[in-house]
């Protein structure tokens, strides 16, 4: 899965959402509010949409995962998939000793 690069700022995207919010009631529907301000930005529609909806998850205001949340989780997943690697380590390490040890007393 490949990452892509943010093309809006946060300014430009936090900005946005607020107009979408804030002139909701300008528009028949939160989605001709979206076509009208994402067409001004220069983005697409689809993606102010998750902007808006992700504020609104960080805001408490919709079901889901926040975005700290997020950050946190992925934090813990690559400390977890560090360890790991470093028990592998260890465990290799532990038993090339031991085997050492082991021809060591057997000649003597």
């Amino acid at each position: 899965m490949s990452k892509t690069t943010n093309k809006y700022s946060p300014e430009v995207r936090e900005r946005a959402v607020r107009m979408v919010l804030d002139n909701a009631g300008q528009h028949e529907s939160r989605w001709s509010a979206i076509l009208s301000i994402s067409s001004k930005i220069g983005c697409a529609p689809q993606t102010l949409n998750e902007w808006v909806k992700k504020t609104e998850v960080d805001r408490g205001e919709r079901a889901g995962i926040t975005t700290e949340m997020a950050e946190k989780m992925k934090a813990l997943e690559r400390e977890n998939r560090e360890l790991k690697q470093a028990n592998e380590i260890l465990r290799k390490a532990s038993a090339y000793f031991a085997q050492a040890e082991l021809d060591r007393r057997s000649r003597t």
